[in-house]
């Protein structure tokens, strides 16, 4: 059996490694919006807004978070989980996904932070979170991607 041929029979049975990327992203997603509700891990939890830069609420006493910011990464981690089953679906999360966040993080670098247009809300740590989270998603879709047995055959 050649390499080839077993890297595409274990991808066929486990998933490529696109996919358990994606799916890993998004169980980190899922897990993130889980805890932006949990006090203790989120500081000053009663001041948890709706949305709004008035939400005084910090994921590890870092990230500002809202319920929105929250209700954000739960699904955004759902659809991570989702678009994990299909190797070119996996890749558009990753690749989409950190585009958006590189959006966010541009978004962030000229929102008046004390302004209604924070709606999110975004801090500083936000901010530079979301440039590292936008390049690392666009880099595990490229680079995965290319990797042998990442092909859409049969799925």
């Amino acid at each position: 059996m050649t390499e080839n041929t077993r890297l595409r029979s274990r991808s066929t049975a486990s998933g490529t490694p696109v996919q358990a990327a994606a799916a890993l992203v998004g169980v980190v997603f899922l897990l993130v919006g889980v805890l932006g509700f949990i006090p203790g891990i989120t500081t000053d939890s009663g001041n948890l807004e709706a949305a709004g830069h008035e939400s005084h609420a910090e994921l590890l006493g870092m990230f500002q978070v809202s319920v929105l910011h929250n209700v954000v990464h739960l699904l955004f981690g759902a659809a991570g989980i989702a678009l994990a089953r299909r190797p070119s679906s996996g890749r558009a999360f990753l690749v989409g996904g950190g585009a958006i966040y590189l959006l966010l993080f541009l978004y962030g670098l000229v929102v008046d932070k004390d302004s209604q247009a924070n709606f999110v809300p975004l801090n500083r740590a936000d901010d530079w979170l979301h440039l590292a989270l936008g390049a690392g998603m666009i880099a595990l879709g490229v680079v995965l991607a290319k990797r042998p047995g990442t092909t859409d055959v049969g799925r």
